[in-house]
């Protein structure tokens, strides 16, 4: 292969882009594939609020299709501010918000802005791109294997070991792709350490800072809360990232406005990191979205039937998964807790279907995309360990009639191993 530049010749490309064109090419050559695969929404199932499809209208029409303020609009930047605040109880100023075109570029330019090559970052997997974020940047990757006795979240001990000299941990909760949350006592624990990490270490070492990714923070079911490190311990603000925006929250995954809220120095940064890549969020959307957050009972009016909706999915999917384990199949799941997303195991290595051996998790993956026509994602795709035999399941495209065509499908199939 031609030589390029180093980091480009050691980039991995996406695992679920490589599993998705996969599924793409079969249903192109007529297979009948359920495919939920990708963390998206479907609109016919899930469209945006109307009251922000109305503003994102009028803010064409007038001709709001210029560049934005390389910060993000103003307007936007106090809305968040304010959605924040009545939402989690925390203050952050205009200056302390930097908006981008959705959370990839905000975790992008947080690591660009924090991780130095040989710098440790540390994270859990199963967990969303942080592996490949850490390579991009020639950080020193010190990964948890979480396990689903913890609902596959890390624990304060679990990162203890590596906190010494470490600049970035990296937490997402509710997270991709586990659908499951962090609690607030472990939470709490994490910050206490970090902020005893940062009194320990002198004036001029780097700091350890926590990327708190939330994008699904407004999506929790049952008895389930989210949990913020500056409204547990406000000392942590100095040394919190947030990332957040409309993409989950509100179904919007292609309008492309999402926020980072941090240490004032940081987020200025990570504007002039912005200014040169030009990730800016639409103009337009810009506008609109400030609007939506302004309103209070649109955004509550929206978020009660969108997570009725996203909750009768999961709690479907579970109670199907409980129903075959129950009859003897060896598959499970973890309670929905939260997002868009819930933790599926096929523990089907080994089973003979037509006298061949599923001999490892990739057969498995295949025996199910091939005879059920059930598309989903193994948690290797997310750094986990190569064999695991958990999966991630997304609601977002999904309905209740074709689940139901997905168990009778699901359950025939297994009937069929041996």
């Amino acid at each position: 292969m031609e030589k390029l530049s180093q980091l480009a010749n050691s980039l991995v490309g996406s695992e679920i882009v490589k599993l998705g064109n996969e599924i793409n090419n079969k249903i192109a050559a007529g297979a009948s594939i359920y495919n939920y695969t990708i963390g998206d929404f479907s609109p016919k199932e899930f469209p945006i609020p109307d009251v922000l499809l109305q503003h994102i209208l009028e803010a064409y029409r007038e001709g709001k299709t210029n560049y934005p303020p390389g910060a993000g609009v103003l307007a936007l930047r106090k809305a968040v501010g304010n959605f924040i605040h009545r939402t989690e109880g925390i203050s952050y100023q205009a200056d302390e918000i930097q908006i981008a075109s959705g959370g990839r570029p905000l975790i992008y330019t947080t690591f660009k802005t924090i991780v130095d090559p040989g710098d440790k970052v540390i994270y859990a997997v199963p967990s969303w791109n942080n592996n490949h974020y850490t390579n991009l940047h020639g950080g020193v990757a010190c990964e948890i294997q979480a396990t689903p006795e913890n609902n596959f979240m890390p624990k304060a001990e679990d990162i203890e070991p590596f906190i010494q000299e470490a600049v970035l941990l990296c937490l997402c909760t509710p997270q991709n792709p586990t659908g499951t949350t962090l609690p607030e006592p472990e939470l709490l624990k994490i910050c206490e350490m970090v902020v005893a990490e940062n009194k320990r270490r002198a004036a001029d070492q780097k700091k350890l800072f926590v990327m708190f990714d939330q994008m699904y923070f407004t999506l929790t079911f049952g008895n389930i809360k989210h949990s913020n490190p500056v409204s547990l311990m406000p000392t942590m603000k100095d040394y919190t990232i947030l990332i957040d925006g409309v993409s989950k929250a509100f179904a919007a995954t292609g309008v492309r406005v999402g926020w980072a809220c941090g240490p004032k120095h940081v987020i200025a940064k990570m504007n002039a990191f912005l200014s040169h890549i030009g990730a800016w969020a639409p103009m337009a959307e810009q506008h609109a979205v400030a609007q939506f957050l302004n309103d209070e009972k649109a955004v509550d009016t929206f978020l009660f039937d969108f997570k009725k909706k996203i909750e009768a999915r999961l709690i479907f999917i579970e109670q199907g998964m409980k129903a075959l384990k129950q009859k003897g199949f060896p598959v499970d799941t973890i309670e929905a807790q939260a997002a868009i997303y819930l933790t599926i195991k096929f523990d089907l290595k080994g089973k003979k279907f037509q006298d061949a051996v599923l001999e490892n998790q990739e057969a498995v993956t295949n025996f199910l995309l091939d005879v059920v026509g059930l598309a989903i994602v193994p948690f290797h795709c997310f750094g986990a360990e190569k064999e695991s035999p958990w999966y991630r399941i997304s609601v977002g495209v999904s309905n209740l009639e074709d689940l139901k065509i997905v168990f009778e499908r699901l359950e025939a199939a297994l009937n069929l191993l041996s």
